[in-house]
C-alpha cells in the first residue's frame, strides 16, 4: 500500500437529492429500523432505494448468498443509485468474497459505506479493487438512532471536500497514548474482521498505513490476543500510526483493575509510531464518524490533543443527475 492514494478509484461525490441504495450483505434486518433510518436519510435530503428481497431470512443471514451478491452488484450497476449504504453488519460478508465480480464493481465506482462485518468488503475493495471505501454509519444502526451520525465527517467525506480534519481535544474522550506525527494511507476497520482475513486470499495489506482498529464487546484479553496475532503475522511492520476506536463495551464482566489502554500499550506501545485511542467510528455510543479508507492522511498525537487531517478528497466531482429510482 506504499503507492499513492491518487492511483485509487474514487467514486463520484454524493449530493442533496441523490439516491442512496441500501443493501444487507450480512445479517438479517428489522423492517422498523430500516424505515427509521430511511426517514433520517430523507430528512438529510437524499432519496432511498432498496430491493424488497432485503427482508429475506436464511438462518441469521439476510437471505441466500446468491441474493446478497445479486443485490450488491445490482446497486453498483444501477445508474440512478449514487451511493450504497449497508443496513447493518452482523455476519456473512465473507460468503460474498468468492462470488462477487470485482471487475464489474470497479467499472461502476460508488460510495460504499459500512462497518463491523462489512470491514471484510471495505478492505477487499480497497486492496484488490484499488477503490476508496468508507468506514461509517449504517442505516438500521446509526441513521435510525438520534444523534447516531457525525454529520461533519459524513458531509466532508462524501461531498468531495479536498482537505478536512478531525480535531480531538482533551474533553473529546479521545486519548493520546503515544505522541508523534505520521503520514500514511488511512485503512482498517473492525479488529475481529481484520484478524479473520489472515492466511486467506483476502488478507489485509497494512504497510504504510495509518491503521484504524475498533471492536465491540470483546474482553481485554481477546483484544490482546488479536493484536498479538496481527503483530506475529507481521501486520504492524511498516504501519506508520495507530488509531483505536471507542472500543465499546470491551470490558471484563465483573470488573477489572486495569484500563484497556494499558493492554493496548503493552502490545503495540513499542512500535515507535503515534497511537491514539477513542475515535468514534464503527461500533460507537453516538456520533459515528465517517472515515474514508484509502486516502492520504496525517496523524498528530500530542500530550493533550489528537488531530487527524485528511489530505485529499475521497470522491471526485459528480456527473449530472440521472433519473430517480423508486423509493
Amino acid at each position: 500500500m506504499s503507492d499513492s492514494a491518487h492511483s485509487r478509484i474514487k467514486p463520484p461525490a454524493l449530493r442533496s437529492g441523490d439516491t442512496v441504495g441500501i443493501v444487507a450483505p450480512g445479517s438479517n434486518i428489522r423492517p422498523d429500523l430500516l424505515q427509521a433510518g430511511c426517514r433520517e436519510l430523507q430528512r438529510l435530503g437524499y432519496k432511498t432505494f432498496y430491493l424488497d428481497s432485503i427482508f429475506d431470512h436464511d438462518l441469521y443471514f439476510s437471505g441466500s448468498v446468491k441474493r446478497r451478491v445479486g443485490e450488491l452488484q445490482e446497486m453498483f450497476e444501477r445508474e440512478e443509485v449514487r451511493a450504497i449504504i449497508c443496513a447493518r453488519g452482523g455476519y456473512g460478508c465473507n460468503y460474498l468474497l468468492e462470488e462477487l465480480d470485482l471487475s464489474k464493481i470497479q467499472r461502476h465506482p460508488k460510495i460504499f459505506i459500512g462497518y463491523s462485518d462489512v470491514t471484510t468488503l471495505l478492505t477487499w475493495f480497497a486492496d484488490a479493487g484499488r477503490m476508496i471505501t468508507f468506514h461509517g454509519p449504517m442505516v438500521t444502526k446509526d441513521f435510525a438512532a438520534d444523534g447516531g451520525v457525525h454529520l461533519p465527517s459524513w458531509q466532508s467525506a462524501t461531498s468531495g471536500r479536498d482537505a478536512w480534519e478531525l480535531v480531538f481535544k482533551s474533553d473529546s474522550g479521545v486519548q493520546p497514548l503515544v505522541p508523534g506525527d505520521a503520514r500514511g494511507t488511512l485503512y482498517g476497520g473492525c479488529l475481529s474482521m481484520l484478524v479473520a482475513s489472515l492466511a486467506t486470499p483476502y488478507e489485509i495489506q497494512t504497510r504504510d498505513t495509518i491503521l484504524f482498529l475498533e471492536d465491540v464487546c470483546a474482553k481485554p484479553f481477546q483484544i490482546d490476543r488479536m493484536l498479538m496475532q496481527l503483530k506475529l503475522a507481521g501486520k504492524f511492520e511498516g504501519v506508520r500510526g495507530l488509531i483505536f476506536g471507542e472500543m465499546l463495551d470491551c470490558i471484563q464482566p465483573g470488573g477489572q483493575a486495569y484500563p484497556l489502554t494499558e493492554v493496548i500499550q503493552r502490545v503495540v506501545g513499542d512500535l515507535g509510531v503515534p497511537i491514539a485511542y477513542g475515535v468514534r467510528s464503527g461500533h460507537v455510543s453516538r456520533d459515528n464518524i465517517t472515515l474514508p479508507i484509502g486516502v492520504n492522511v496525517a496523524l498528530t498525537v500530542t500530550a493533550d490533543n489528537v488531530n487527524l487531517k485528511v489530505l485529499e478528497s475521497a470522491t471526485r466531482p459528480a456527473a449530472a443527475p440521472a433519473s430517480s429510482a423508486k423509493s
